[in-house]
C-alpha cells in the first residue's frame, strides 16, 4: 500500500478501506512509519481477538516499546475480522514495512461516518510537521 493511498487518524494509525467479500467495507489498519519511528524500539505488542468490537477513537490494543506503551485507536467502528497475530513475534516488521507487512488488524465497518474524521495524506503530513517541532 502506498502512503499516499491511506486515510489517517491524528493518533498515527491509517486505514486502508476496501469492499469487503460478503458486502460492506473492510478497513485495513496499521500504524504509521512516523509512529514506528517516534517509538523506537518496539518490545511488545498486544491486538484484539477476532470477533472484537470497535469505535473510533477506543483503544483495540498497545504498543510498547523501551520507552513507553501506547494505545493503539481504532479510526472506525466495527468488528475484528483479522489480525495479523504473526505481528507480535516479529515486531522489526513494522520498521521494515509498516503500510505492507505491518498491518496490524481488519476491521469490517459498521459505521462509515468516522472515515469523514480521517486526514488524508497531505493533512497527515502536516500534523507529523507540527508534531516533529
Amino acid at each position: 500500500m502506498k502512503p499516499e493511498e491511506l486515510l489517517y487518524a491524528k493518533t498515527h494509525e491509517w486505514a486502508f478501506v476496501t469492499a469487503g467479500s460478503q458486502g460492506g467495507k473492510v478497513a485495513t489498519i496499521g500504524i504509521s512509519a512516523f509512529a514506528v519511528e517516534a517509538l523506537t524500539d518496539l518490545v511488545y505488542m498486544q491486538l484484539p481477538t477476532v470477533g472484537a468490537k470497535v469505535k473510533a477513537g477506543q483503544s483495540f490494543g498497545e504498543i510498547e516499546s523501551v520507552k513507553a506503551v501506547s494505545d493503539l485507536y481504532s479510526p472506525v467502528d466495527g468488528e475484528i475480522v483479522e489480525v495479523n497475530s504473526a505481528l507480535a513475534n516479529k515486531l522489526e516488521t513494522l520498521n521494515a514495512d509498516p503500510y505492507g507487512a505491518g498491518w496490524l488488524v481488519k476491521i469490517k465497518l459498521t459505521d462509515e461516518t468516522a472515515l469523514k474524521n480521517l486526514l488524508d495524506y497531505p493533512a497527515y503530513q502536516k500534523l507529523c510537521a507540527e508534531e516533529a517541532h
